[in-house]
C-alpha cells in the first residue's frame, strides 16, 4: 500500500514522534489528520506544514468521535497511528508513589483508547493500524511501573488485535527506547544512553518514525513488536 492518496490519523500527533510520523506519511503524499488534546497550537501548526487537518479530542474519552471526525473530513480511513501517550515519573520502588487517579488515566490513554480507536477504525475499513509502545512494555523500565505495565498491554493487545482482525486490517507495533530529543539533550542523558547502546548512538525520532512507516506499509507483517532502541534493551 503507496501512501499516496491514503487517509491517516495520528493521534497525539502535533509534538514528537507523532509529528514526524504525520511528516513522514504527508511527505509521501498521505492525507493526514492530525489529533491533539491539549497542544492546539503545535498540532494545527503541523497540520499547516503537512497540508493536513487538525482534530482536537482527548482520547482517554473521546477515541472514537475522534476517529468517526477524521474519517469524515478525510472521505474514509486508511491507516491509525495510536501514538498518543500519558505517563507519570514514579520510580517503581514508589508504589505509594503512583495515586490511583494516575494509574487509570495511564490505562485509559495507553490501552484503553487504542483499542476503542482500533475499533472505530475497524469499522471504516482501515487497512492497517499502528501502535506506539516501548521497550518498557518488553522489560520492567521506564519512567514509571504504571506505564511499563501499561505498555505491555499494549503490545498484547496489539498482537489480539492483529488475531481479531485479520485478513482485513494489519495490526503492528513499534517499541522505541531512549529518543534524541531536545527534552533528552536538556537532562544530560543522551551520552550515557548511547553507551548503553550496541550501536552506539541513541536513535533519532526520523529513524523511528521511519521504521513506524515500514510497519504500517508491509503488507506481509502484522501482529509484530519492532523495538527501535539500537539494541539497548539486549543489554538488559
Amino acid at each position: 500500500m503507496a501512501t499516496r492518496s491514503v487517509a491517516w490519523l495520528v493521534t497525539g500527533g502535533g509534538t514528537g514522534l507523532g509529528r514526524e510520523i504525520a511528516r513522514q506519511a504527508a511527505a509521501g503524499g498521505a492525507r493526514v489528520a492530525v489529533n491533539y488534546s491539549r497542544s492546539r497550537e503545535a498540532a494545527e501548526a503541523t497540520a499547516r506544514e503537512i497540508g493536513g487537518i487538525a482534530i482536537q479530542g482527548d482520547v482517554a474519552g473521546e477515541a472514537q468521535r475522534v476517529v468517526d471526525a477524521a474519517a469524515g473530513a478525510l472521505g474514509g480511513l486508511d491507516v491509525l497511528v495510536n501514538n498518543a501517550g500519558a505517563t507519570v515519573h514514579v520510580p517503581f520502588a514508589d508504589l505509594d508513589g503512583i495515586s490511583e487517579a494516575d494509574w487509570d488515566r495511564i490505562m485509559a490513554v495507553n490501552v484503553r483508547a487504542a483499542f476503542v480507536a482500533s475499533r472505530a477504525a475497524a469499522r471504516h475499513g482501515v487497512a492497517s493500524i499502528l501502535n506506539v509502545a516501548s521497550v518498557a512494555g518488553l522489560h520492567p523500565r521506564g519512567s514509571s511501573l504504571a506505564y511499563s505495565v501499561s505498555k505491555a498491554a499494549l503490545i498484547h493487545l496489539t498482537r489480539g488485535l492483529a488475531v481479531a482482525l485479520a485478513p482485513r486490517t494489519r495490526v503492528n507495533a513499534v517499541a522505541p527506547g531512549w529518543l534524541d530529543t531536545p527534552w533528552w539533550q536538556g537532562r544530560g542523558n543522551i551520552e550515557r544512553a548511547s553507551a548503553a547502546t550496541l550501536l552506539g548512538h541513541v536513535p533519532t525520532i526520523a529513524d523511528t518514525a521511519a521504521a513506524a512507516i515500514s510497519l504500517i506499509l508491509n503488507e506481509s507483517v502484522t501482529g509484530q513488536v519492532l523495538p527501535v532502541d539500537s539494541g539497548a534493551n539486549l543489554h538488559w
